[in-house]
């Protein structure tokens, strides 16, 4: 009898465990949990539906016949509750146990809700499952005003579709300027100005105090921490994530942010195994743990976790270490922006304008290029992910890497760590 591999969620990260499964091993056991009420389908451009600008049908990537095709039981609407590694168990919210032999969690993350008064109004809304795209799609084509929350890069998001739907919106930030962890205040100030041409406002220095609403519990205002008041009869709020982590917690999983896992997507437990927004990976890059929730790494993620399950199931199958420089891009404006690597942390950096809308920073660590933010001109991203792959020490090379089209070979010898 074949192994069973049973994968907690139909994400990117989910579904592309599955598929490399099944492509290595055709005739595998294969059971998808998931607590949404549809297959898999792209995060990325369900930002362009609620903005009112694509259909639902480009969204899709996985219909159900995909995973027929494949025998691949997918189970939608299906909360799992509890995992027994000892059984080698996970039960649902039905009081189903399903039995495994190697286990995917790759859950992803409920949005964390604004700790103030009346954030649950008819109106407030958090953006992370198609769903919620369509309730927000819905609301804002019917909204005249409304605040975004959460200066980084789902909220901007939210205030790219009150700007796609004529929303009259302000974007309350706590900080002096947006994403302010990755961009100076020059490198902001270009997205500020795009902002305010799709009439979105930035606040700056506010936050959200409370919300107010209507004699029908209907949003009707926001009041800042300044204690000014934003009419508003829709919200948006990006807070950041919870991590779906709880059903490990009686495991022996390591869980800080997210879950431990090694280069291969292994977990602490036997069989058990992690991908996606929820691991906290071994990064032989940086040589640290690192957490990155791009569509690109999450894949990547899956496609490994996989094939480890299978290798580690006793199938010749080859795996190689995680190792990826990710990369997210904002196509809300007529300039480009791309942020790649890891461009908040660092202990130096440098940047340079090039115009009214080009812009450049770049991170380092200890010498070592770890990530940036390109605006504008996003030809030398390649250049800097190969920089950062190799591990070179260029911080003493600035002047030629911030160069507006530089070569590798005006480089130095660059050393590694």
């Amino acid at each position: 009898m074949s192994a069973s591999y049973v994968i907690i969620g139909d994400g990117i990260a989910g579904s592309s465990a599955a598929e490399a499964i099944h492509e290595e091993a055709p005739d595998a056991d294969i059971t998808v949990l998931t607590d949404e009420g549809e297959t898999l389908y792209n995060r990325i451009l369900i930002k362009e539906y609620a903005k009112g600008k694509l259909p639902e049908a480009p969204i899709s990537i996985h219909d159900p016949e995909w995973y027929d095709e494949r025998d691949i039981d997918i189970q939608l609407n299906t909360l799992v509750t509890r995992i027994n590694p000892d059984a080698h168990t996970v039960e649902t919210h039905e009081g189903t146990e399903i039995e495994y032999d190697k286990l995917l969690v790759a859950a992803g993350g409920t949005p964390n809700d604004l700790p103030v008064e009346n954030a649950d109004a008819d109106g407030v809304h958090h953006f992370w499952t198609f769903e919620d795209a369509r309730r927000i799609r819905e609301h804002a084509e019917a909204a005249d005003t409304g605040v975004v929350v959460g200066a980084g890069l789902l909220g901007i998001d939210l205030a790219a579709i009150c700007g796609g739907q004529d929303v009259d919106a302000k974007y309350l930030m706590r900080g002096n300027r947006w994403w302010r962890y990755a961009l100076s205040e020059a490198g902001a100030e270009i997205i500020h100005e795009g902002l305010r041409e799709k009439g979105v406002e930035p606040v700056f220095e506010s936050g959200v105090d409370h919300f107010e609403v209507d004699d029908d519990g209907a949003l009707a205002a926001a009041v800042d921490g300044n204690g000014v008041r934003h009419d508003a009869d829709f919200a948006g709020v990006a807070i950041g994530l919870d991590f779906n982590v709880e059903i490990l917690q009686d495991t022996d999983a390591t869980i800080e942010n997210g879950v431990h896992v090694d280069e291969y997507m292994r977990t602490e437990v036997d069989d058990i195994y992690a991908a996606g927004d929820i691991t906290q990976y071994w990064d032989t890059i940086l040589d640290e743990r690192a957490q990155n929730g791009s569509w690109g790494s999450a894949k990547q993620q899956g496609a490994l976790a996989g094939r480890t399950m299978l290798a580690d199931s006793g199938h010749d199958v080859e795996i190689e270490p995680f190792r990826w420089v990710s990369s997210y891009s904002i196509t809300h404006f007529d300039f480009p922006f791309l942020s790649f690597g890891f461009p908040t942390i660092g202990d130096e950096t440098c940047e340079r304008s090039y115009g009214d809308n080009e812009w450049r920073r770049l991170a380092f660590k200890d010498g070592q290029l770890v990530g940036g933010v390109l605006i504008g001109n996003l030809a030398p991203q390649s250049k800097y992910k190969q920089l950062i792959k190799e591990e070179a020490v260029v911080a003493d090379q600035q002047d030629v890497l911030l160069q507006d089209n530089f070569e590798m070979d005006e480089l130095g010898a660059a050393t590694q760590q």
